[in-house]
């Protein structure tokens, strides 16, 4: 109590301009974990920006956001992630237009974050085009962006800092491949998996784990060196995988429900939607790290949104209750971890979750998740009733894929079945229904499922 006590004080008098806060130095922070296998991990990003989609550098599409970044709710946030994981390092990214603001609530929100970086090791970053860049913007433009953008913030945090990692939303490949060869940035957000029909771009079909993208397209794995690039590309917010199978809102379900706050706390309240988080992250800490051998659930928690700092605490607070061995790192820390262990994508990741009863989250089904450098692959059944396990995806990386060259919402690799079912093709089907190359294809990697 008294240590919450002393940080308000410090934090008013930081925010009336009376005080200028003791920054610790970097060797008092807790070093990240050397291990990627055999451990939880939890990652955080924070957006702070002027408008709510700045489209480009002179264009914004929605609400000015100007009164709800303020230095006290840039403190009350950081404040609620500390007092539950006193050794968190979390992700801030900054627009554009937050960037460069000279309004002296921006210049103080700047200050802090920069504070929090020395203190805590948290990492500070820019977000081109506020998620959907290449919706937007030529890809010349945005490689421009993320050059001048990183550079302001290296400028920002002065000592030669550079981020570990880039906040994007998606990514086109190339985009991510002038990252990792001409940034030296290895780390990206580049896909929000599982998007599709809501919000201002689509990009459904990718690995929703970290992998290596193709230079085709941005979903897809790369196969091998011809076609690598050197960049983790990272999902944006874990989602439950039930809810994620519809399209948009479909049947008046939130299809990006999972341990993201607008779907769950501001959509069903602080009890449904706290436990519809756990449901999610549950999914990931108990049979996802048996069947994977590590866990990771990660969250982009805009600092726009008012219920910030009570939701944020209670989910943490029964993470670290439920999971006390999470490693809290930032999404770079994280990626670079993933790097060091995989070379290429040699992954295997398996999923298993049975519906929440919240939301598009059906109580009678249970899915499973199947994901390698090939394919992913998804079935579906009402355990409840027993009935036959059916295919609701599958979608191959072996073959061609293209990435839309016009500014579009359109960025989606859908395969020969789409669990979005938007397409006549799309309807579940018995693995055994499937094109005779698909079923050779799953059988290398899981002759188990046809027996």
């Amino acid at each position: 109590m008294r240590k919450k006590i002393l940080n308000v004080i410090v934090a008013i008098l930081f925010v009336s301009g009376g005080f200028t806060p003791f920054i610790h130095g970097q060797g008092n922070i807790k070093p990240a974990p050397k291990e990627l296998m055999g451990n939880r991990f939890l990652t955080l990003n924070t957006v702070i920006r002027v408008n709510q989609i700045e489209v480009a550098r002179d264009k914004s599409v929605g609400e000015d956001e100007r009164s709800m970044h303020t230095p006290e709710r840039v403190v009350a946030f950081r404040e609620a992630v500390s007092s539950e994981f006193p050794d968190a390092r979390i992700t801030w990214s900054f627009s554009w237009l937050a960037l460069h603001d000279d309004s002296d609530n921006y210049k103080k929100i700047r200050e802090l974050v920069v504070g929090y970086h020395h203190k805590y090791g948290d990492d500070i970053t820019f977000i081109p085009g506020a998620y959907f860049a290449n919706a937007y913007n030529t890809r010349e433009q945005v490689n421009k962006d993320l050059h001048e953008g990183l550079a302001k913030v290296s400028e920002m945090v002065g000592n030669g800092f550079r981020p570990k990692s880039i906040v994007a939303g998606f990514l086109a490949a190339e985009n991510q491949q002038y990252l990792a060869e001409k940034e030296d940035i290895h780390v990206c957000q580049g896909n929000i998996w599982s998007q599709f029909s809501i919000d201002n771009q689509d990009g459904d079909g990718a690995v929703s784990y970290p992998f290596y993208p193709s230079k085709e397209h941005f979903c897809k794995p790369a196969q091998g060196k011809s076609d690598f690039i050197d960049c983790v590309n990272l999902d944006g917010w874990t989602m439950d995988f039930l809810s994620a199978r519809r399209d948009g809102f479909a049947g008046g379900f939130n299809s990006r429900m999972g341990v993201g706050p607008i779907e769950t706390i501001h959509a069903y309240g602080k009890l449904v939607g706290l436990t519809e988080m756990m449901h999610t992250t549950a999914m990931h800490y108990d049979r996802g790290f048996e069947l994977n051998g590590f866990a990771w659930v990660t969250n982009c928690w805009e600092l726009s949104l008012p219920f910030s700092v009570a939701g944020i605490s209670d989910w943490l607070n029964e993470i670290k209750r439920s999971w006390p061995d999470v490693k809290f790192i930032t999404q770079g820390e994280f990626g670079l971890l993933w790097r060091e262990h995989y070379k290429e994508n040699s992954f295997d990741y398996r999923f298993e979750q049975k519906g929440s009863g919240i939301g598009g989250s059906d109580a009678n089904l249970k899915i499973r998740w199947f994901m390698n450098k090939d394919f992913r692959l998804a079935l579906t059944k009402d355990w409840q009733k027993n009935r036959t396990e059916n295919v609701i995806d599958f979608t191959r990386y072996d073959l061609k894929a293209e990435e839309p060259m016009e500014m579009t919402r359109k960025w989606s690799l859908l395969g020969e079945i789409n669990q979005k079912q938007t397409r006549p093709q799309d309807r579940p089907k018995p693995i055994d229904k499937l094109s005779p190359e698909g079923i050779f294809l799953i059988k290398k990697h899981y002759p188990y499922l046809f027996y």
